[in-house]
């Protein structure tokens, strides 16, 4: 094993050495400050365990990400619902034809890869507008044949690497009635988009007309959660129910028809419209959601240079977000899609 003194001179020259060859675009800070990282674990007393889990990680991780990248400029959502619902039930025709209606919108579909639901989102957007993210059980959960094969189809070792790609690289989430998974990922979603701990976007629970499935959740959320004083009341408007696939898919669809996207920008929230917004809109925000203001008012930004989405032809709004009614948030941007 070289010593420390050698060791540390050759992650010196690595990090030179990666620094002069990377592409453009990479970032030198940030591609150090990573190395560095890793080369630090040489002088901690890790277990082999823990050095395993952060090697699977960071590969799993960089494919994903290497897969997805030029997909980026694509919408896509994501699917979940039981992988036990066999060809014949309602809810598998449900999902295939969401499938089918939300790739009509210009969208792309991430599901487990596995059967069921999945298949059947999968089977209805087609192989070519599907992302399969299958998580390697014990018991070898197989890719369906929709989607195995596929150069779209990522395996996971761990839940939580999986879950990140799930939600960093769709815009919205559907969710079809299933099992613990199903709602193991719905939760997630949920409670990071009420935390703000990821970006506003379409949370939606979608089945068949005759079901119960989500009407029963959604009253024991208001009958427990809301009137028990453990979630906002207003906090159920993150999510929308539908028992319509193409219901669903225009829902979506809407929620990007003026909203492009949206960031913290130093101490303020940005957010970046399709349309331009006139003097009188900008009043009637400030009206209208004055509640979520910690102060000031709505206004327009336009040092392009200053945000890292370089698109010229978005109009862009700043405000002093109070960090805590994402609800409103989400109304916000409803709103400002009618204007």
């Amino acid at each position: 094993m070289p010593s420390s003194s050698s060791f540390s001179k050759y992650r010196k020259e690595l990090i030179s050495f990666l620094q002069q060859e990377s592409p453009q675009g990479i970032d030198d800070q940030i591609l150090q400050e990573m190395l560095s990282t890793v080369a630090r674990l040489r002088d901690t007393e890790v277990e082999l365990i823990d050095l395993k889990i952060l090697g699977t990680v960071l590969k799993e991780l960089r494919y994903a990400f290497s897969v997805f990248q030029k997909y980026r400029g694509i919408p896509k959502v994501a699917v979940f619902g039981s992988a036990r619902v066999p060809k014949t039930h309602i809810d598998y025709q449900l999902a295939q034809e969401f499938g089918r209606q939300i790739v009509k919108k210009g969208w792309m579909v991430i599901t487990g890869g596995a059967n069921g639901i999945m298949e059947a989102a999968m089977r209805g957007a087609g192989a070519d507008k599907s992302f399969g993210l299958n998580i390697l059980l014990p018991f070898e959960q197989e890719a369906n044949p929709i989607i195995r094969g596929n150069k779209k189809l990522m395996n996971f070792k761990y839940f939580f690497t999986r879950k990140l790609m799930f939600l960093k690289e769709s815009d919205a989430t559907v969710l079809f009635p299933g099992g613990f998974g199903t709602l193991d990922e719905g939760f997630e979603s949920l409670t990071l988009v009420q935390t703000g701990k990821a970006k506003p976007r379409p949370l939606l629970f979608l089945d068949h007309p005759a079901s119960a499935y989500w009407n029963s959740l959604q009253e024991f959320f208001r009958n427990h959660l809301a009137a028990g004083g453990m979630i906002n009341k207003e906090d159920l408007t993150l999510i929308a129910h539908f028992q319509n696939a193409a219901a669903a898919a225009n829902y979506i669809a809407q929620f990007y028809s003026n909203y492009h996207s949206s960031r913290f920008f130093e101490d303020r929230y940005l957010i970046r419209l399709r349309r331009p917004v006139t003097d009188r809109q900008l009043v009637q925000l400030d009206l209208d959601f004055k509640d979520i203001l910690a102060g000031g008012k709505f206004e327009r930004f336009t040092d392009i240079k200053k945000d890292d989405e370089q698109e010229t032809a978005l109009t862009r709004i700043i405000f002093s977000f109070d960090k805590y009614h994402y609800d409103r948030l989400h109304q916000l941007i409803e709103t400002l899609n009618r204007c």
